[in-house]
């Protein structure tokens, strides 16, 4: 594909494609904000409730967490694998040089995103349309995807840094008894955000 200069008919398509370009993964990160709580909450919010999904089934759920709650779910993480390292499952040397220092960091941001899929809402709908029954899960987690992806966006847009985690199955069961969340949720991917510290890695993109 050539790098030719375009104009677009909506200049927010620049701005749009702008964001894409720029978003990137950052692990340095620390728990200050450079928006309101609200503004935060708005951006979860909104995007989850536009994205797109099969059959306007609507699965995706979300658990916004900042500051305190925030860093309940990485003492979490590190409290799940320090009981592997203490069955045997994990090297103690591997976790205190590289894993906890990771988890440590990932606590030292502002907030997290929690993002579910409720497969079970989803029932009525592989019932009415039972030939298409075993695609409602992949596609359920497809729109998942894009809630993730399109916060992620957001937040950047707005000055933060973000990385995206999955540490299930390992902390699931104690996140949903935590916050009280049904049983029917199911997580899957963590977004660690806030104020960056350091610039992130070099970005390979690949041609075509």
């Amino acid at each position: 594909m050539g790098s030719t200069a375009v104009e677009f008919k909506n200049a927010a398509t620049s701005t749009l494609l702008e964001l894409v370009k720029n978003r990137r993964t950052y692990y340095g990160l620390k728990g200050e904000s450079p928006i309101s709580d609200d503004a935060i909450e708005r951006i979860v919010q909104d995007s989850v409730l536009h994205v797109p999904s099969s059959f306007n089934t609507q699965t995706s759920r979300v658990v916004l967490l900042l500051k305190e709650e925030h860093q309940k779910v990485w003492d979490i993480a590190i409290k799940a694998i320090e009981g592997l390292v203490a069955a045997g499952h994990v090297p103690k040397e591997s976790f205190e040089t590289s894993t906890k220092p990771k988890l440590e960091s990932f606590r030292a941001a502002y907030g997290t995103v929690l993002f579910f899929v409720d497969y079970e809402s989803l029932a009525p709908i592989k019932e009415k349309f039972a030939i298409y029954a075993d695609k409602f899960d992949p596609f359920a987690l497809e729109s998942n995807a894009m809630s993730q992806y399109f916060v992620w966006l957001a937040l950047e847009s707005e000055g933060f840094g973000a990385n995206l985690q999955h540490y299930s199955p390992l902390i699931d069961e104690e996140i949903a008894k935590t916050w009280g969340l049904p049983a029917s949720w199911k997580l899957d991917a963590q977004l660690v955000f806030g104020t960056p510290t350091s610039e992130p890695g070099e970005k390979a993109v690949r041609s075509y």
